[in-house]
């Protein structure tokens, strides 16, 4: 029976989710942001954050309770050094979990997990969007392409305060009738 046995198995043995769950949360601690499955990333949000609480107090103790989830001593030696210091305040929500989308060969809802305190621009406020407007948008279907001829028109239009000329469609084919 599973009475009470409620976590995402992630269709792994124990020992592999272990392995998986403690090699992921060294990434995160070393790279301060991962991409991954939304599956796997909740995973990894209630194995980490307790880690994180624990290393608030830099004990020896809590350093070998880290290591013995972790596996990793420049992941625990960071988390003690750099990520304690950042999260000493904060009561909890050490993580975020942003979805990005579907992966493109098996259609798995993709997500960044990414420690609260280490994202710049949502620190910053408004950056984020700022920066995606900036970017132009890339679409798999090839649309029409300005021409200098007509881009410079529709420049100097605007700039007289007129509207810019609209594109001229082609006519259709006329139907013959018998």
């Amino acid at each position: 029976m599973r009475h009470g046995k409620k976590f995402n198995k992630l269709s792994r043995t124990a020992s592999h989710r272990r392995a998986l769950l403690a090699n992921m949360a060294a990434s995160l601690i070393m790279h301060k942001r991962i991409t991954t499955t939304v599956a796997k990333a909740k995973a990894l949000r209630k194995y980490v954050e307790p880690l994180l609480t624990k290393s608030k107090t830099d004990s020896t103790h809590s350093r070998r309770t880290v290591f013995a989830y972790l596996h990793n001593k420049e992941a625990v030696t960071e988390l003690f050094r750099d990520v304690a210091a950042k999260i000493a305040t904060r009561p909890g929500g050490y993580t975020r979990i942003l979805k990005t989308g579907n992966r493109a060969g098996d259609n798995a809802e993709m997500c960044f997990i990414e420690l609260v305190d280490y994202n710049e621009n949502m620190l910053k406020g408004g950056a984020p969007a700022k920066a995606a407007e900036a970017a132009p948008k890339k679409s798999r279907r090839g649309g029409a392409k300005k021409t200098t001829a007509t881009a410079g028109a529709s420049d100097e239009a605007t700039a007289e305060g007129a509207a810019p000329a609209a594109p001229k469609k082609k006519a259709a084919p006329k139907k013959k009738e018998d």
